[in-house]
């Protein structure tokens, strides 16, 4: 049964200095536009780069192409920031929900497979290539994307089918559960374990397997290969420090905090964690930069002839 303030559509109260919204929408612009650039080049190398296809850039570029799809939401977000009329439809609304949820799960999947990855490569490095190979790449990006697309068909529907309060206004840039939750003018109690029992699924336990493994990393006893492992790991751990602590501020039930503030990391996850990431993994990483270099060297030639 659909909802019936579905053809009324939403309101997004967005930013409270509506004064300072001109200068957010040209720092999403910018953070977009990077991103699009960002990703779609770890991508390229990633693909046409033979010294490239291995297991770690595979699901870098795999994390790449969740990021792309994360911000597919910013040309809608910037046209409510410059109109006047914040609104979007029940439909849109519906849809960024189920995208929202299906890419933001699967991305604490492949963190966490990702997280698995460089443990192998450090812990037993010369096992890797028999543990890591393609076939199992395959399958845990397999599982990645279908955890993740379960999660939104369980999670989307209950949401949508909540009793909205007649104003109909949205405190938050985009259409995320808890939003959605606080919007409701009926029990939702429901909405709430549902949403605990998936944030404990899909984000505490990724994050204890995580924790798990970067303690195993650390207990490494020998100096020379701790600062390989260091090397190896810590662009990883950063982008999970950073992923983690906003979804956490975000999806964490009964937070008072979150619940005034949580926009505000939720913006910051969906726009600034997709042009971090291509920076993090790739700033101090030799082989990109030589594959980069290659590429540029490639298209050079190509061009002189």
């Amino acid at each position: 049964m659909v909802n019936q303030s579905s053809p009324l559509g939403f309101l997004f109260l967005g930013f409270e200095h509506p004064g300072l919204e001109r200068i957010l929408s040209v720092i999403v612009l910018i953070s977009y536009l990077l991103t699009l650039v960002g990703n779609t080049l770890i991508i390229l190398l990633s693909v046409m780069d033979p010294r490239l296809h291995s297991p770690m850039y595979f699901f870098l570029s795999n994390l790449s192409f969740l990021d792309l799809c994360i911000t597919s939401f910013v040309p809608q977000m910037l046209f409510n920031l410059w109109g006047p009329k914040k609104t979007m439809s029940f439909f849109g609304c519906s849809v960024q929900l189920f995208i929202f949820l299906f890419l933001g799960t699967t991305e604490c999947i492949f963190l966490t497979v990702m997280d698995f990855d460089r443990y192998v490569a450090v812990c037993q490095p010369l096992h890797y290539a028999t543990i890591i190979h393609p076939h199992l790449c395959g399958q845990l990006a397999a599982v990645a994307w279908a955890m993740g697309l379960a999660q939104s068909i369980v999670q989307t529907p209950p949401t949508l089918r909540l009793p909205f309060c007649p104003h109909r206004q949205i405190d938050d840039f985009v259409c995320e559960v808890p939003s959605l939750i606080q919007l409701s003018c009926g029990d939702t109690t429901y909405n709430e374990i549902q949403l605990a029992v998936s944030s404990v699924i899909f984000l505490v336990m990724p994050l204890i397997l995580i924790l798990i493994i970067a303690w195993a990393v650390l207990r490494i006893n020998s100096a020379i290969a701790w600062r390989k492992a260091f090397g190896t790991c810590s662009f990883h751990l950063t982008v999970v420090t950073i992923f983690y602590s906003l979804v956490i501020s975000v999806y964490l039930p009964k937070n008072p905090y979150a619940q005034k503030r949580g926009k505000f990391f939720g913006l910051f996850y969906a726009v600034g964690t997709p042009v971090l990431n291509p920076l993090i993994y790739t700033l101090r990483n030799k082989e990109v930069k030589r594959a980069f270099m290659r590429f540029l060297g490639t298209n050079s030639n190509s061009k002189t002839l």
